[in-house]
């Protein structure tokens, strides 16, 4: 970094350019080392421990501080005057210091091990639980990759600072306190100089770390990047290969890992110049101590103990004066993870449950109502304007549409991944909102068109929803998903482990894990986003068989892209344009509704016959 660069630098600093930047698409907020006092709540239950570390430091480098006093006295004494009899008490005081120092130092990292991994693990799981209760929505809007940075490396982050930087911020800007008075007191002239020196040090390392936390920011985002592209490209492996496109995410992720490394440098470039600063000062104060202090001893106003004392103190300052810039960055650092986890933090829950919740009469019917029911993303107008139906107990809905029409946000609506923004959705005629989510989600299950199995055993995902299913019940939901014959065929049976995502299985099979999955807790209310879209044309038959079985005890309302899944139906709902335009059987639908006709043709080319 040029002369040049740094007088840009300290003018962006006045003018407050640096206040914000981008990267890529996302906006910067740059943070300033308030925000750790956020902390404050994590840090109070261990603040005793936290302070006892930092007084173990302290006490610590005053010990290594006095040594140089200790050093004076031999000099001015036993070396000068050649009394040697101190000599032996005055070593053993020296290697009593250094005993001390050495033992505050292993007492201070004993005390701080267990309150900052504490503080670190109690902020992961925070934000882990945070992040289960925010709504599918937020989910929808952020990369894996951004929250698995925060919720991993910038954790860490925070944690090496207090356990380490934060504390030595404040015992080294003491200690350099203490370390200037002590010279003073020695020599005013070579505390003088010191002092000199170190003023500027501690104004240009400020000004350093200015810039250096945006690209500390810059660095943080650009990571949570390249985390995201590689966790799509991994579990969308096969995708990639299946249509060549692995030299274009290569691509993109050399340019985003470029990116990153430019980042890296410019970093290193703006702590080069700091620390090349850093030693120069310091160097100079030396310089002007000899100069003065020979000076001095060759006027008969300092003795030689006088001068080694205090070079011996500087030598001592060096790492005081010289971590200045290392902990700011660190400060920086540290600031700048707090602000992207209260970033997660602070965003607003907004499917919760009500204050005081509504129990539903036992046992549960399964009525099933829209009314007027509105939902939108908050772009442009809602996507759904008005929804009115009712599904009765007992009853199967297939609900139809168009690509994009909303039956997917619309069957999102009765478990409250979301919450509608008109209307209301009641089950037994009680308002779904005001429900604890615990009961509803025990009272309407779910299994989606994708079907998202967790690295764990057959039993596991199975039994998801109901933990504490015994067996019988888990054979029981596999039966009914026709998926009992090839669960045995896996080498552990139940037990097997089916891999990230399932992969390890197939399409068909994963599918039908899903809806044993939601059939295992026999709920009042089924909901289905086509579940059948995996399946072949054997197996679907097989699961249609079952379904047809498990939907004579539940309420459903079923998601249906292909006609095979329309006869599954007692009625069926056309959505178009937000709003529920014809409800009937299949066969009415078919005989007077040109609209329905026309979607049907457009599902799929499997014959279609009318009951």
């Amino acid at each position: 970094m040029s002369l040049s660069e740094v007088l840009r630098m300290v003018e962006m600093t006045v003018r407050g350019d640096c206040a914000m930047d981008a990267v890529g698409d996302h906006p910067v907020r740059h943070s300033t080392p308030t925000t750790l006092l956020r902390l404050w709540p994590y840090v109070k239950p261990v603040r005793w421990w936290l302070v006892g570390s930092a007084v173990a430091a302290l006490l610590a480098m005053l010990a290594g501080l006095a040594i140089p006093l200790v050093i004076q006295r031999i000099i001015d004494g036993p070396v000068a005057r050649g009394e040697l009899a101190s000599l032996p008490w005055l070593v053993a005081g020296m290697l009593l210091l250094g005993g001390v120092e050495a033992g505050l130092m292993y007492v201070r990292r004993r005390l701080n091990l267990v309150p900052s991994t504490r503080i670190e693990a109690r902020m992961r799981m925070d934000l882990y639980r945070h992040l289960q209760r925010l709504q599918v929505g937020f989910h929808d809007g952020w990369q894996s990759g951004q929250l698995l940075s925060r919720a991993v490396n910038d954790m860490s982050t925070v944690r090496r600072w207090i356990a380490f930087a934060g504390i030595f911020l404040v015992v080294n800007s003491l200690i350099l306190v203490t370390g200037v008075g002590l010279l003073t007191v020695l020599s005013p002239v070579l505390g003088l100089i010191v002092l000199c020196c170190g003023a500027p040090l501690i104004l240009l390392s400020y000004l350093f770390e200015t810039k250096y936390k945006v690209a500390a920011r810059q660095a943080q985002d650009q990571d949570g990047d390249l985390a995201s592209t590689i966790e799509e490209s991994v579990l969308g492996i096969r995708v990639l290969k299946a249509f060549g496109r692995g030299r274009h995410m290569a691509k993109l992720f050399d340019e985003q890992a470029r990116l990153l490394r430019g980042t890296e440098l410019r970093k290193v470039r703006i702590m080069a110049a700091l620390w090349a600063v850093l030693i120069a000062l310091p160097e100079l104060a030396i310089a002007g101590q000899l100069l003065a202090g020979a000076l001095g001893i060759a006027n008969g106003t300092m003795t030689v103990g006088t001068l080694v004392a205090a070079l011996t103190v500087s030598t001592f300052l060096r790492w005081p004066f010289d971590s200045i810039g290392w902990l700011l960055a660190e400060t920086n650092l540290a600031a700048s993870a707090c602000e992207r986890y209260w970033e997660v933090r602070d965003t607003q829950v907004t499917v919760t449950d009500p204050e005081h919740p509504v129990p539903l009469a036992q046992p549960v019917r399964g009525l099933l109502r829209f009314e007027g029911v509105r939902f939108g993303y908050g772009q442009g107008r809602d996507l759904l304007r008005g929804v009115d139906l009712v599904v009765r107990p007992g009853e199967t809905v297939a609900l139809v549409g168009a690509t994009g029409s909303g039956k997917t946000a619309l069957t999102a609506l009765v478990p409250r991944l979301a919450d509608v923004t008109g209307g209301r959705i009641t089950v037994d005629g009680v308002d779904v909102r005001d429900l604890a989510l615990s009961d509803l989600r025990g009272v309407v299950a779910t299994a989606f068109e994708e079907p998202v199995l967790f690295s764990a055993s057959v039993r596991e995902n199975v039994a998801l929803g109901v933990p504490e299913a015994s067996e019988e019940q888990v054979r029981e939901a596999l039966r009914v998903a026709q998926a009992e014959e090839f669960v045995q065929a896996l080498p552990w049976g139940l037990d097997t482990r089916v891999g990230e995502q399932g992969l390890s299985l197939s399409g068909g099979q994963r599918q039908r894990l899903a809806l044993a999955r939601a059939v295992a807790g026999r709920p009042a209310v089924l909901v289905l986003d086509d579940p059948l879209s995996a399946l072949d044309v054997h197996t679907e038959g097989e699961v249609e068989r079952a379904l047809r079985e498990v939907l004579r005890e539940v309420t459903a309302l079923v998601v249906a892209h292909r006609p095979s899944t329309v006869q599954l139906a007692d009625r069926v709902a056309l959505l178009a344009d937000g709003r529920i335009t014809a409800i009937g059987t299949h066969s009415e639908l078919l005989a007077d509704n040109a609209e329905y006709r026309r979607l049907l043709s457009t599902m799929d080319d499997q014959e279609v016959s009318v009951p």
